[in-house]
């Protein structure tokens, strides 16, 4: 099992929850607005009158198979819209109840 964290711009979000059913993944969590800034590229997302933009969050466990396609299907999305930013980010999950 494996937990996959993608952070995105807003604009994002129905893509990415659309990118998570079509390859089943039923359970995640969300987080509307979260603050940052990308390592790379990209502007910041602090919601101010600066940076008026947000980025949104989304922690999903999957099977160890699926975790290439989705990357795969996430990097994309993050290449068709480069200047909204996502970033996905993948752990081994050692245990769950």
């Amino acid at each position: 099992m494996k937990g996959i964290f993608i952070a995105f711009d807003q604009a994002h979000k129905d893509a990415v929850i659309s990118l998570l059913e079509h390859n089943n993944c039923r359970g995640f969590s969300y987080v509307e607005q979260m603050q940052g800034r990308g390592s790379k590229t990209g502007d910041p997302h602090y919601g101010s009158h600066a940076w008026p933009s947000m980025c949104s969050g989304i922690i999903t466990m999957v099977d160890d198979k699926r975790v290439d396609a989705i990357l795969k299907e996430l990097k994309a999305l993050d290449e068709d819209f480069e200047l909204l930013g996502l970033r996905a980010f993948v752990w081994n999950i050692e245990q769950s109840i």
